[in-house]
């Protein structure tokens, strides 16, 4: 099975038949707890796909494994980053 079937499943995904992943053993890509996720990043960097990736895992809300370039950890923050960049700002001269 391709990795990108397995992790994306059957769904018609135009971007992810370019993706660097093609081809690759997909435990690399979801590594036990606290081993080394650099070579599944190196596999993610320079993919063309690799923002496409990366905006799928965040609407899908995937928690586990390298998607686009980043860890869950990784995800997590950048959720919380653009979050606060969406929450409205209070000005102080609105007094």
């Amino acid at each position: 099975m391709e990795i990108v079937t397995l992790l994306y499943g059957d769904r018609n995904q135009s971007w992810h038949r370019q993706a660097n992943c093609m081809g690759v053993d997909p435990d690399l890509f979801f590594p036990e707890r606290g081993a080394s996720t650099r070579e599944a990043k190196e596999v993610c960097r320079g993919c063309v796909v690799q923002e496409d990736c990366l905006e799928y895992a965040l609407a899908n809300s995937e928690k586990f494994g390298i998607w686009g370039g980043l860890s869950e950890r990784e995800r997590r923050r950048l959720r919380r980053a653009r979050a606060l960049e969406q929450r409205p700002t209070i000005s102080a001269s609105a007094s």
